[in-house]
């Protein structure tokens, strides 16, 4: 049975040592280190299995192997305590802010060494272990320096955590006393049934625990990041939204109208929740390129010269441009692009037809254009209901989509709007 744990832990920490080079939510020094602890957890495992295998084995191959192995085992526990130390400073450093790092990590990292170099050692002079004639490994009467050592640093590491409980996210702070108090208590059992490598599972247990978690918990950093910035965004678009409306007191809230106009024909054309959250903060901004068009053009009374119409159809133009500087959500700009492109190609700035014109733009264009028809301009007052049905439904097929010019007209026809 313990064989079987071992090979399942084995081919556990080789898929994560692989998954570590597809994986971006970790920082480049964290993957090398979770990667490096995992893989001195493979060695681990390998090396307490091949190390009780061979125990007795009297042919060259057999005392090599046995003895490579049993030194190995016994190195791995004070490297992956190595490098969890590490981890943990890293983590303290990058996520915790703390200014100076605790003196006791610089502890744990001595006796760390100093188990490293007693380990070469005992290698001589059998301090920890030896074999005899037969092959036959046994412990000697420094054997548990060997426990007490990285067992030190490990106390070490616990208290450090426990002190900067603050500055660990609490998953991950379950997680560290777990890593450090579970293999210890095992390691007690270890003394007393030294057959049974259940320390070594309990290790690599806690290795694989801590590789799964810390992606986890990169995740949730970047998932939060994801959500602050897009709540930034959001922040950022209803400002310019009442820049833009504020430069026109007769389409004072012209840009939420179009936006819950367009949502509505998205929710009646089957679009998702997720998509029609979307549709509504692109149509939001659809008019954010006025923000550059001169006042006086925008608030004349009257109509527009030939050179002001000009101006005002850079508006599409201008609003891509701003919009496209927010790299996170670049379909913000399809609303502010393509609002004033006509089914039949005769719009602009593009002269886009049908469906080379983007859906969520061809939406936003009934509701742009129904809207300005119900609202009072400065060169004249709202159109009639017969007015504006009548006005949707010669654009249909020419100025607009069929489908969501019908959409529009049927609420109309509903009296929905």
């Amino acid at each position: 049975m313990q064989e079987y744990i071992v090979y399942a832990l084995v081919g556990i920490c080789s898929i994560l040592i692989l998954f570590s080079f597809i994986t971006d939510s970790l920082s480049k020094k964290r993957k090398f280190l979770l990667s490096l602890m995992t893989f001195a957890a493979m060695i681990l495992l390998v090396s307490g299995q091949l190390a009780n295998y061979y125990d007795g084995n009297t042919s060259l191959s057999g005392i090599l192997i046995a003895r490579t192995s049993r030194f190995l085992k016994y190195g791995m526990n004070l490297v992956i305590s190595y490098i969890f130390c590490q981890y943990l400073k890293d983590l303290l450093e990058i996520e915790g802010k703390v200014q100076r790092l605790p003196k006791s990590l610089k502890v744990a990292d001595y006796i760390l060494i100093a188990g490293t170099i007693l380990l070469f050692i005992a290698q001589s002079t059998g301090l920890y272990y030896t074999y005899d004639n037969h092959n036959i490994y046994h412990r000697s009467s420094g054997y548990f320096i060997s426990y007490i050592l990285p067992s030190s640093a490990i106390l070490v590491l616990l208290f450090t955590i426990i002190r900067y409980r603050k500055s660990i996210r609490k998953r991950l702070f379950i997680l560290f006393i777990l890593f450090t108090t579970a293999p210890m208590a095992s390691s007690i059992l270890h003394l007393f049934r030294h057959e049974i490598s259940i320390s070594n599972i309990f290790i690599v247990g806690m290795v694989v625990l801590l590789y799964c978690f810390s992606i986890f918990d990169a995740n949730d950093l970047v998932r939060s990041a994801y959500e602050k910035e897009v709540e930034l965004i959001k922040e950022t678009t209803f400002a310019l939204v009442e820049a833009i409306d504020a430069k026109d007191s007769y389409t004072n809230g012209h840009s939420k109208r179009v936006a819950e106009y367009s949502v509505m024909i998205g929710k009646k054309a089957g679009k998702s929740q997720e998509e029609l959250e979307d549709i509504y903060l692109i149509a939001l901004l659809h008019d954010v390129g006025k923000i550059g068009i001169p006042d006086a053009i925008i608030n004349k009374k009257g109509k527009l010269t030939d050179e002001e119409y000009e101006i005002i159809k850079k508006h599409p133009a201008v609003g891509r441009e701003i919009l496209s500087k927010i790299s996170i959500s670049p379909e913000l700009a399809i609303g502010a692009s393509f609002h004033h492109e006509r089914y039949d190609g005769k719009g602009y700035p593009f002269g886009l037809k049908g469906e080379e014109i983007p859906e969520i733009a061809r939406i936003i264009a009934v509701a742009d254009t129904y809207d300005a028809m119900a609202s009072k301009r400065s060169y004249r007052d709202v159109l009639s209901k017969e007015k504006i049905l009548n006005e949707l439904e010669k654009g249909i097929g020419t100025q607009f989509d069929p489908k969501f010019a019908e959409i529009m007209i049927g609420f109309l026809d509903e009296n929905i709007i």
